[in-house]
């Protein structure tokens, strides 16, 4: 009877190490077990789900932004504009949707809403809306000095083509100024070449034209010598 009861005993002792060895294990599977098997609205098993934005219904669809919105109430004309501002291609804009006490207050750059506030704090939106029409004036500062700069270079790339037109004018009137000089001096050189050649042609034939008036002189009084003069010849 001893020895049966040793052997049980022995047999407990046996099993109860056993135990020991394998409960690590047990839990390293049995944790995955029971968190597949506990609820899902059981806050101690499972992290709760961000639903801020998700409409009440689990299987509508996410909210819109504010810029889609606001361009969906403009297309159907439910907001009146309370303030504008336009600096450059910047723009700032207080709308005001009367039905649900609404402001929207958006910042754009040409057609395109780029920031879009809504809130129905009337001076918060106010205070909105001047910091949106400031950034705007900020932003479109370096855009409408370049637009400046490049009026400016533009100007200065006509004045300068005129300038260089007319220098060019100027210079073709230059040389053909040079060119009639030239040829002003070369006709002026033969002409007082031709009149030096004419004077002297001229000279010599004042020369030769005394020459034969003393000759005709001498010829006609050796015609006329031996002959009586007119006044006395003798009357009938």
């Amino acid at each position: 009877m001893k020895q049966l009861r040793y052997i049980r005993y022995a047999t407990l002792a046996f099993a109860l190490s056993l135990c020991g060895i394998f409960s690590p294990l047990a839990s390293t599977f049995a944790a995955p077990a029971a968190a597949k098997a506990a609820p899902a609205g059981d806050p101690a098993q499972a992290a709760p789900e961000d639903l801020s934005d998700l409409n009440a219904d689990s299987n509508a669809p996410r909210v819109e932004g504010n810029i889609a919105e606001l361009q969906s109430l403009a297309q159907a004309g439910s907001l009146m504009e309370m303030r504008s501002t336009r600096n450059g291609s910047y723009g700032a804009k207080l709308f005001f949707l009367a039905q649900d006490m609404l402001y929207y207050i958006a910042l754009s750059q040409d057609t395109r809403w780029w920031r879009v506030v809504k809130t129905q704090d009337a001076a918060r939106a106010e205070s909105i809306y001047a910091q949106f029409a400031r950034k705007s004036y900020d932003l479109a500062d370096g855009e409408i000095r370049r637009t400046q700069l490049q009026a400016q270079k533009a100007l200065l790339d006509r004045v300068i083509a005129k300038s260089a037109d007319r220098a060019n004018r100027l210079s073709a009137d230059l040389a053909l100024a040079q060119q009639q000089d030239s040829q002003v001096s070369q006709r002026q050189q033969q002409l007082q070449a031709e009149s030096a050649a004419l004077q002297t042609d001229k000279l010599e034939a004042e020369r030769k034209l005394r020459a034969l008036q003393l000759q005709v002189d001498q010829l006609q009084r050796q015609t006329e010598a031996g002959l009586a003069p007119i006044g006395a010849m003798p009357s009938r």
